[in-house]
């Protein structure tokens, strides 16, 4: 083949392609901010920001920012019961509220099963240093602002 007949066949396939990605309308992203409405099924899912997971591997994510007031839930996906607490294990003792089963009120004072979660409202800005009471080798950290 000559170089001509390369180089024109090169540019037909660059200009042929470039029409056809240009003239396809879902390639393209929508130029409006035009809400999408969206079913709702039983498979929603609802957007917690203060979530923390627990799992085989320990609490995700290990540290986290939250405001006075919020509530966080640790939910439990693991294969094992979770119980977290304040720290240190085995005192529970260092969230300054007293009242819970061992020490301060942070604390689930029982194993969460599986599946299940539990919730804690943070109201005392500071770093409060986290574990669970059943494996204290996994800790984590929820800062206070």
């Amino acid at each position: 083949m000559n170089k001509t007949f390369v180089t024109v066949l090169i540019l037909v396939i660059i200009v042929l392609g470039g029409y056809f990605l240009l003239q396809n309308p879902e390639a393209q992203a929508p130029t409006t901010g035009t809400p999408i409405s969206l079913p709702v099924t039983d498979q929603s899912v609802l957007v917690d920001e203060n979530v923390v997971v627990y799992s085989d591997t320990g609490y995700s994510p290990s540290t986290l920012n939250v405001k006075v007031g919020d509530i966080v839930t640790f939910k439990n996906n693991s294969s094992m019961s979770m119980w977290t607490a304040s720290a240190m294990h085995p005192t529970h003792a260092v969230y300054p509220t007293t009242g819970g089963c061992l020490g301060s009120t942070f604390d689930a004072c029982k194993g969460v099963q599986p599946g299940d979660s539990w919730s804690f409202k943070f109201d005392i800005v500071g770093s409060w240093k986290y574990h669970d009471h059943l494996k204290p080798s996994f800790f984590g950290t929820v800062v206070v602002k």
